[in-house]
């Protein structure tokens, strides 16, 4: 290289280091890992600028991401905190269905290096927990070793029934509890979504104390109206990720709820809250 071409060279390389200059990442306590879905992100926003955003704000990942997305996503150093799954294994009928979907989804999250996939269950539809239960242990006995095996984690959704999903089979801390304990494995656990479960228990800390031994994820919203987690809304969401950190847990909490101002202000607010 001549010193004529080296200058050119050098310039640039000082213009992107100023670029990056401008936008610092935010530094964080990061004794809670969070990460958030596409919709805190707002409209519009392409894949990515939400992966370029989610390092800057010290997110480790998205949630609900599924593998289309995980080459970008490791672009920027993140992963899919929550990946695909299954649904509906507490009927039966679905789960031929559901556990070839579950197999294949297992295998992609751990060559992938993703920590957990999701599954989310079907409104009832007539049948009883008890039926639920024991239609969700069988289905789950069958693949918690394959999940055992390959390092990934299952989690099992808790939905609302009197809001948003009308005649949700899970949505009670106990039924998913009781799955647990009966399926007896490290790798079958509930993700907790705290905004469905203020809705339909409350009593969010102690819910969580309680039952600690069987939480995998935690998902955030403000109620009422599923949108920012800040003074707008009744949770203490400082208070509750201070007692999710103080049990020592080493999973992820991730963001699910739709703006109502500014995306990244948005975020930014709610990740600050709940680094404690």
């Amino acid at each position: 290289m001549t010193r004529r071409s080296f200058i050119p060279v050098m310039a640039g390389a000082a213009g992107l280091g100023a670029a990056a200059a401008q936008t610092p990442v935010v530094p964080r306590k990061g004794r809670l890992k969070q990460g958030a879905t596409k919709g805190c992100f707002g409209k519009g926003m392409s894949l990515e600028d939400m992966c370029r955003e989610s390092a800057r704000l010290g997110l480790k990942g998205l949630d609900l991401s599924g593998p289309a997305d995980w080459p970008t996503l490791k672009k920027y150093g993140l992963i899919s905190v929550m990946a695909p799954g299954c649904s509906g294994i507490n009927h039966k009928a679905n789960h031929e269905k559901a556990e070839k979907q579950l197999t294949d989804n297992i295998g992609l999250a751990a060559g992938a290096g993703m920590p957990n996939v999701i599954i989310t269950f079907a409104t009832k539809q007539g049948i009883s927990d008890t039926e639920a239960t024991a239609n969700s242990v069988s289905f789950l006995k069958r693949v918690k070793a394959l999940a055992e095996d390959k390092g990934v984690t299952i989690c099992l959704e808790l939905f609302n029934s009197k809001v948003n999903h009308p005649d949700a089979q899970a949505d009670h801390t106990k039924f998913l509890v009781e799955i647990c304990k009966l399926v007896e494995s490290p790798r079958v656990k509930i993700l907790f979504d705290i905004y469905h479960m203020q809705i339909m228990e409350g009593d969010i800390i102690r819910t969580i104390r309680d039952n600690f031994a069987f939480m995998g994820h935690f998902h955030t919203a403000g109620n009422p109206g599923r949108h920012e987690i800040d003074d707008t809304q009744e949770l203490n969401y400082r208070a509750v990720a201070r007692a999710i950190v103080d049990l020592d847990y080493t999973g992820y909490l991730s963001h699910e709820y739709s703006p109502l101002g500014d995306p990244l202000k948005s975020l930014d607010q709610a990740i600050s809250i709940c680094d404690v």
